[in-house]
């Protein structure tokens, strides 16, 4: 093996049980084998959901609106009940 592949490779550590933080090799197989896939695929294919999931799948813009850009936005979409306009795609602080 070269310097270069062994970088590119982790320790990657089965639990002894499964929990909400990990999973064992029993249930590794099992999930490959529904996948019909090798145990590697299905961690990658994990890790994929998850990044899908948890990652900005694009990178933030400039900021918030202005006050005249969402005085346009408002003035441009039909207001009623239930509307609203958001300064930001990216939740600085959870609901």
């Amino acid at each position: 093996m070269t310097t270069r592949a062994i970088s590119n490779q982790i320790a990657f550590r089965y639990r002894t049980t499964d929990s909400a933080t990990g999973i064992t090799r029993e249930t590794a197989k099992r999930l490959a084998e529904h996948l019909g896939v090798d145990e590697t695929q299905a961690i990658h294919l994990a890790l994929h959901d998850l990044a899908v999931k948890v990652l900005p799948q694009y990178e933030a813009d400039d900021g918030a609106l202005s006050a005249a850009q969402v005085r346009q936005i408002k003035k441009q979409v039909p207001q009623g009940s239930n509307r609203s306009v958001r300064s930001s795609l990216f939740d600085k602080e959870p609901l």
